[in-house]
């Protein structure tokens, strides 16, 4: 069994050797680097993400800690949250970003459009439902 370490080693060594492009299951779908720090460790850490691109600002993103459906956030959410602040991998660019997490109508509407563009979102949020509201981080470019 592949372990998650080894998944996203593969993915980041992917991203980084195609320009930000994936293969496998993540073909074709806009894939993120994000830097982070860990909050307890002060260790630094990569996790890839699909992202959602804002139509109307070429300096904001939006990501969805899913874990895949799993019952708890993902690390990296915490981590990022508690900084404010991270680094991202976009394509063939590296910059700073602000790190916001968005709540009620706004996040509803974005975690909805990323649901109808991968279905596979959808069926996290099922997982989750009555356990948590899988969250959705605005990174904006600092």
């Amino acid at each position: 069994m592949t372990s998650t370490n080894d998944f996203n080693t593969s993915v980041i060594e992917q991203f980084r050797a195609n320009e930000g492009r994936v293969g496998g299951p993540f073909d074709g779908a806009p894939i993120v680097l994000l830097h982070h720090s860990g909050r307890k460790s002060g260790s630094e850490f990569i996790s890839p993400m699909m992202y959602l691109a804002d139509p109307a600002d070429d300096g904001l993103i939006y990501v969805f800690a899913s874990k895949a459906g799993a019952p708890t956030n993902p690390d990296w959410y915490y981590n990022a949250i508690a900084a404010g602040r991270a680094v991202v991998e976009v394509g063939t660019e590296t910059y700073p970003v602000t790190v916001t997490e968005l709540t009620g109508a706004d996040r509803d509407r974005i975690y909805a459009e990323q649901a109808s563009r991968y279905p596979g979102f959808a069926e996290y949020a099922e997982k989750t439902e009555g356990v948590r509201t899988i969250p959705v981080l605005a990174l904006r470019r600092a």
